[in-house]
């Protein structure tokens, strides 16, 4: 999302209005991004941007309802202490219909001397 939003302000482009035939220039975002950030572009696969950019400005009403639910899970989990929380990072993908838990831990802080 961060790559598209990126290249939308770049664009001066509203949100959603990029388009599939702007993919080469995303995957140029996306590299670049990368690269300032010491990750591999494979952890944003081309896959997931080609479905961002052919989704355009479509709303999922039922992901509210899903995310919602879960969320109304995790609060109810905290407040009653029992279960183990969602970590850091939930990524649900409308198109698969399948939700991610990913564990992201925080950057080291750097010692000063």
């Amino acid at each position: 999302m961060r790559v598209l939003e990126s290249y939308e302000l770049s664009e001066g482009r509203e949100p959603g209005e990029t388009t599939l035939s702007d993919l080469p220039a995303v995957l140029a975002q996306r590299k670049d991004m990368c690269d300032r950030m010491s990750l591999s572009e494979s952890q944003i696969p081309t896959a997931l941007l080609e479905r961002l950019l052919a989704a355009g400005k479509k709303e999922h009403p039922p992901v509210c309802a899903i995310l919602g639910g879960i969320l109304g899970q995790e609060v109810i989990k905290s407040i009653s202490c029992k279960g183990d929380p969602i970590k850091n990072f939930f990524y649900y993908d409308a198109a698969d219909g399948k939700g991610i838990m990913e564990d992201i831990p925080p950057t080291p802080v750097e010692q000063f001397a």
